[in-house]
């Protein structure tokens, strides 16, 4: 008996993460019944032919779709297939169905949007049109919103987060391995190893679409699919994907323990809060280091107490110097993000977050401290405020492309201001950078600006710029 076709589409971007959202659908169709072919459109010439090529016998196609510039190839890849096969289902997935589930169907060439964790809801969806049910007929499948025979849009309740270990493991022979190993330059495979988040900052869409319910694999689960990506795909680091990988402290110190025991000999990064930062176990560190922990993201987002507790960090800033040092000492590398230009953020709250950053930066050279500005993503509470007083979120799928949620600034950020954090970022990305022997000059001016907040005239930035360009983000 043949299996049905499944097309699953990953809209082009400008970052080369393994499309790991559609590796989780896919794999968790029933593998006897359903046959899932995932197009990436980051890894064709022409994204909108090779999608046309798989549709003969296509039950559907789903497409996970991110805010920002993905939307643009996702609209014109479902607007191709709608064209090409005006009766097969379109499907769409990810962060901005999400969060927009209903307003995604004002695009004709989206039949159904799918909510927060899609392994169930989508499959159920499959079952359905594979039963010969109409994708207008929708009702009872929870996790959905779908557009009726009448053209109604209707949406269907939230489905509750499941137990990850009930779902079936990703299946990595769905994608070249080898592809992304030469995209990324480097033999890096991505794992997601939990979905959701506990916590409720406010400036993150987290808390609404997983509704502050995190789940996560078995430590055992772990080891033994690690292990077997590892011997399958030889790569040499594992980027896991998880919002706040070190959640629980006694799943980090086992699935590190499975790693050691399986004998598994690979780097790996990860996030972490401050706050589970300085509550690890100094031995549990060791040990992750020892199975092969390189880096952790951590969030400080603001540089004062007073800012951290109105976006609802739940950390105290010497948590940050804590784990900061907890990392250096076991020579872990660390990446310190931080968010500026809040709206009302005061110029002393800026200058107290560029501090706290140099501060950091300053403790290790195998530490980062990229700072970029606030941008009212949906569905976070400080979206809302910022809404309340007069903001405009974009409103249609083409003003959500053009979407830059993360290298530009809001209005409440001065040209000044912006002048300033451009070049702060500039001198504090360079100044204790490691370099070639000609290059110390310019990282001495840096620390000397950088510890001065002088920033006028800045010939060098201006020159490096040219020479060095920064790789476009979103």
């Amino acid at each position: 008996m043949s299996r049905i076709k499944v097309l699953l589409y990953n809209p082009r971007a400008v970052f080369y993460t393994m499309p790991l959202a559609l590796l989780a659908v896919g794999s968790h169709l029933d593998p006897e019944r359903y046959e899932p072919v995932i197009v990436d459109g980051r890894l064709e010439d022409d994204p909108v032919a090779a999608v046309l090529a798989q549709l003969d016998g296509a039950l559907c196609l789903g497409v996970s779709v991110l805010t920002g510039g993905p939307i643009e190839d996702a609209v014109r890849i479902s607007r191709a297939v709608k064209a090409r096969r005006p009766d097969l289902p379109v499907v769409w997935g990810g962060w901005h169905p999400s969060l927009f589930g209903r307003e995604c169907l004002d695009e004709p060439s989206v039949d159904v949007t799918v909510q927060a964790q899609g392994e169930i809801t989508f499959h159920e969806i499959c079952d359905r049109l594979a039963a010969g049910e109409s994708v207008r007929e929708l009702e009872g499948c929870a996790g959905c919103a779908y557009r009726t025979v009448d053209g109604e849009v209707r949406q269907n309740p939230a489905r509750a987060l499941l137990d990850l270990n009930r779902l079936r493991p990703h299946d990595y022979r769905l994608v070249p391995v080898e592809r992304y190993y030469t995209l990324k330059g480097r033999r890096q495979i991505d794992y997601i190893s939990s979905q959701g988040c506990a916590f409720r900052c406010t400036f993150c869409a987290d808390p609404f679409v997983y509704n502050r319910k995190w789940v996560g694999l078995a430590p055992e689960r772990m080891g033994e699919e690690i292990e077997a990506l590892w011997r399958r795909y030889g790569f040499d680091d594992l980027s896991l994907q998880d919002e706040t990988y070190f959640t629980y402290a006694p799943r980090v110190a086992a699935v590190a323990e499975e790693i050691l025991r399986r004998g598994v000999r690979t780097t790996w990064a990860a996030t972490m809060r401050a706050d589970q930062g300085d509550r690890l176990a100094e031995d549990v560190l060791a040990t992750c280091r020892r199975s092969g922990l390189r880096r952790v993201i951590i969030g400080v987002e603001a540089g004062s107490q007073e800012m951290m507790d109105r976006i609802k960090k739940d950390i105290k800033l010497e948590q940050v110097f804590r784990s900061a040092e907890k990392c250096r000492r076991h020579g872990v590398k660390g990446i310190f993000p931080f968010i500026v230009g809040f709206p009302d953020e005061t110029e002393a709250s800026i200058r107290a977050s560029l501090d706290v950053a140099k501060r950091l930066r300053s403790m290790s050279p195998e530490f980062e401290t990229p700072v970029f500005y606030f941008k009212p993503y949906p569905g976070s509470p400080l979206t809302d405020e910022a809404v309340a007083g007069g903001y405009v979120l974009p409103t249609t799928l083409d003003e959500w492309a053009r979407f830059d949620f993360i290298g530009s600034a809001g209005p409440w950020v001065s040209p000044q201001v912006h002048r300033r954090v451009e070049r702060f970022k500039f001198y504090q990305r360079i100044a204790w950078a490691p370099g070639t022997p000609w290059s110390r000059p310019v990282r001495a001016l840096a620390r000397w600006r950088l510890r001065r907040d002088a920033y006028a005239l800045p010939v060098e930035k201006a020159v490096g710029e040219w020479l060095w360009p920064q790789p476009e983000l979103s």
